[in-house]
């Protein structure tokens, strides 16, 4: 199948928070000092609540059995790529489906995949800090949207 010259890649994103209220940071292997959340495209057909499962085991090595599903985001949020970052794979941007986990693991049990160097817990307002540029319009999102359940 041919795709579009102009399309965004249908993915999903996972913050996975601990007992203290961190979250999960992932250090990029390409980009040294570049953080992100674990996230990944959607395969043909895959429900997101599956394709988040997936991905933050390939990229986190956690299980599932280790995950509680706190909740999920109402609405996909998108974010443009940068020209120069633009391919065949990725499209022109993402459109993602996001999910707020709290972790029932312990630290061992995190192992990065390939794509990733390095993981931390953080606070999230840090997270912001080290994020790509065409990612903090959707991770300060994020932020708000973790924001929404404190002091309930």
């Amino acid at each position: 199948m041919k795709r579009p010259a102009q399309y965004f890649r249908a993915g999903v994103g996972a913050a996975i928070v601990n007992d203290r209220g961190l979250v999960l940071a992932m250090e990029r292997s390409d980009i040294p000092g570049a953080w992100q959340l674990p996230q990944g495209g959607l395969k043909s057909g895959e429900d997101p609540a599956d394709a988040v499962l997936r991905e933050i085991r390939e990229e986190t090595g956690i299980g599932p059995e280790r995950l509680e599903l706190v909740k999920a985001l109402p609405d996909p949020l998108v974010y443009e790529l940068p020209r120069e970052a633009r391919n065949v794979k990725t499209g022109r941007g993402q459109v993602q489906y996001w999910f707020l986990f709290r972790y029932c693991g312990n630290d061992s049990d995190i192992v990065p995949g390939r794509e990733f160097r390095n993981w931390q817990w953080t606070p999230f307002e840090d997270l912001l800090k080290s994020v790509a540029s065409f990612r903090k319009g959707v991770y300060a999102r994020l932020a708000a949207w973790l924001r929404e359940d404190e002091g309930r």
